[in-house]
């Protein structure tokens, strides 16, 4: 037994294969709605329309309960209680471990590295990751669709050991320059590391083609899922990726939880990230031993009800079949980008071939941020500025923009409302400016 964490083994259990569930031919969107108490309130007197799910997603009762009840009846530390609540939380937190590996198609539930979130899985990978493999004339590939969180620790990290960061491009419709990536592939890349699903374009990158390239010249990769996890079926085992990372909160589950995917023997190669409590197995003045994959990268107290919300936020996707929801999803976004193009001096950005729910725009010499807030007045909820993606606002030449992202609770008729908004705002910023003095 280790000194620090109590044995949890007989805890998880060897993954099998999931037992296939019967999926929802068409999703009753209507139900799905009635889940999420959140969509029910009024904004501005108006019924609120969300369609900011890619920054944050709304959460079902079904997490809300199983939040509850963890606090009202479960809540200990974990781990190393000698009292049935510290067995009841260190159990619950185990097995959404388990859950999650299950979900995401990984060999074994200690693969699944549980974190604050996406970008606290890309910081883990940039450092230990970094610290054991990169050196002066390596070379790390990004793209220039990237968010911050998928570039910013590849900077640092770059910079501190003396490599060399370079972006994959991308084209006039946002799709990533395959054959520029294997031209920047060399014997010096030690890392590709690329988003799954840009957060500005909606652009579904071929990651599956990109690990292959990758790997055929020696390179791990990381991929970026957490504006994909939420949209589509993942299997990290088919993918072949070497880390993917993901955060709860887009996953219709809490803020706070994250999840890392790592391969079980690459995991177990790298340095912890930070260290404290929980991670060691033997401390001595001149030095310690840390414990396995993956509890050595989680120093500290973890968040215990961030996994089990996380895990009721899964078996609800489960329940509803992510090829159910990923296809009515895109049924919607068809209507989304056709509906769309009827607002006179409208702009799509982003016409990749495949994209998940995602739509940016531009609209005549608005500014984004007017129109969000014109938009908020009628109850409708889109995001404006940059997305944490200044990279590609410079591929773009755009200082901004506006950003509709759907979910598996939107419909086509608050897709209509979006559309007579927009075209509100157009009217209003058509009029003639007012005479000084004027009434207007």
């Amino acid at each position: 037994m280790s000194h620090e964490r109590a044995d949890t083994a007989g805890l998880t259990e060897p993954l099998r294969p999931a037992t296939p569930r019967p999926e929802v031919p068409e999703l009753d969107v209507e139900r799905v709605r009635a889940d999420f108490p959140a969509l029910a309130q009024r904004v501005n007197d108006r019924p609120l329309i969300y369609l900011d799910s890619a920054a944050s997603a709304h959460k079902p009762r079904a997490v809300i309960t199983a939040l509850a009840e963890f606090y009202e009846h479960d809540y200990a530390n974990i781990h190393r209680g000698a009292h049935a609540l510290g067995s009841r939380a260190t159990t619950a937190y185990e097995l959404a471990r388990q859950r999650v590996a299950t979900f995401v198609g990984a060999d074994r539930p200690e693969e699944i590295v549980f974190v604050r979130g996406a970008t606290e899985a890309i910081n883990l990978v940039a450092s230990s990751f970094g610290r054991l493999s990169l050196r002066a004339g390596d070379e790390v590939l990004v793209s220039e669709m990237e968010h911050h969180s998928n570039l910013l620790p590849w900077q640092q990290i770059c910079r501190q050991v003396g490599a060399t960061l370079k972006a994959i491009p991308i084209d006039e419709r946002g799709a990533l320059q395959l054959d520029a990536l294997d031209r920047l592939l060399t014997t010096r890349t030690r890392l590709v590391a690329v988003t799954h699903v840009s957060n500005v374009l909606g652009t579904i990158n071929p990651v599956a083609q990109i690990v292959r390239l990758a790997h055929a010249r020696g390179a791990k990769v990381l991929i970026d899922g957490a504006q994909a996890i939420v949209h589509q079926p993942l299997n990290v085992r088919e993918l072949d990726c070497d880390f993917y990372a993901f955060s709860g909160h887009k996953l219709y589950g809490p803020m706070g939880i994250g999840v890392l995917y790592g391969k079980y023997e690459l995991l177990q190669r790298l340095p912890p990230y930070q260290t404290g409590g929980g991670i060691v197995d033997q401390v001595r003045l001149e030095g310690s031993t840390f414990l396995d994959a993956p509890w050595r990268f989680e120093a500290g107290t973890p968040n215990v009800a961030g996994a089990v919300g996380l895990a009721a936020a899964i078996g609800y996707l489960e329940q509803l079949g992510m090829s159910a929801v990923n296809r009515y999803e895109q049924r919607l976004l068809e209507y989304a980008t056709a509906a769309l193009q009827t607002v006179p001096g409208l702009r799509l950005i982003g016409t990749a071939p495949q994209r998940a729910g995602v739509l940016s725009f531009t609209l005549n010499d608005v500014h984004p941020h007017d129109i969000g807030t014109l938009l908020d007045e009628q109850g409708i909820a889109v995001r404006a500025g940059h997305h944490c993606a200044q990279l590609l606002m410079q591929r773009l030449q755009l200082p901004a923009t506006t950003r509709a992202s759907l979910g598996l609770y939107n419909t086509r008729a608050e897709l209509d409302a979006l559309v007579a908004g927009l075209h509100k705002v157009v009217a209003l910023f058509a009029l003639p400016a007012p005479r000084p003095g004027a009434l207007r």
